[in-house]
């Protein structure tokens, strides 16, 4: 993404809503994972470092990050190693992590299935790989124009490329699923405007007691989902492959 737009990003990640909610669904499904004690977990596109934070509770974390930007902020939080590289060539040993986490990643590539394949190299057997992803091709507006991304995902296109890089889709949920017609309508609103890209509504906190309500939904789905639920629709997807 551009530089400025990645610097708000990060500016918002401790306190926005949505990253609050999608860690607390994170956290949930990293502790059904049953990590061994002092698992090896790679934040595989780390961004500032900020799931490094998280993933540090479960074990020894290492992080890597294509953007010398969000690598100069994630060191400074040192919670862990982090690598200036790309996902698609990490410069990391075969079987050298027991569990790998791509976060909103894959979608800024324009060789996913590659990115699965190195992902698949660094893991070990029996290892487990947790992947968050934007939903439904037919959701796409200027959102995904200002992230750079090249493609939104169905369960069954995300369990496709996955096997192909030889994973076995264990698992999958999409979440944040209360606020799916809201977007819908944003989306249709978006492609009747001449803009190229959404506004910085996206990344503007609100206050807190709204910021908190707003936070609400995703917390309840964490819940649902920590519990084993599944959320059949939703702004995103979530799967853990073995």
């Amino acid at each position: 993404m551009d530089r400025d737009y990645e610097l708000q990003t990060h500016r918002v990640e401790d306190r926005h809503w949505w990253y609050r909610g999608r860690r607390s669904v994170l956290e949930r499904v990293i502790d059904d994972l049953r990590l061994p004690a002092r698992a090896r977990i790679l934040d595989a596109g780390c961004g500032s470092g900020r799931n490094m934070v998280e993933f540090a509770r479960h074990g020894i974390v290492t992080g890597i990050e294509l953007s010398e930007t969000s690598v100069c902020l994630a060191r400074k939080r040192e919670v862990g190693d982090v690598v200036e590289g790309s996902v698609l060539d990490m410069p990391f040993d075969a079987d050298a992590f027991d569990v790998a986490a791509s976060l909103d990643v894959i979608e800024h590539l324009e060789d996913d299935l590659q990115a699965l394949r190195e992902l698949r190299r660094v893991v070990a057997p029996g290892g487990a790989l947790l992947v968050t992803v934007p939903a439904y091709q037919w959701l796409w507006s200027g959102h995904d124009e200002i992230n750079h991304h090249h493609r939104r995902y169905t369960r069954r296109s995300l369990q496709r490329i996955g096997e192909q890089a030889g994973w076995q889709q264990v698992r999958t949920t999409y979440f944040n699923s209360l606020l799916l017609p809201a977007a819908i309508l944003l989306r249709v609103l978006d492609r009747f405007s001449r803009r190229t890209t959404e506004s910085s509504l996206d990344l503007w906190i609100p206050p807190e007691p709204l910021n908190w309500l707003l936070q609400r939904p995703l917390a309840l789905e964490a819940a649902l989902i920590g519990r084993g639920g599944r959320i059949p629709a939703g702004l995103s997807l979530l799967a853990v492959f073995r």
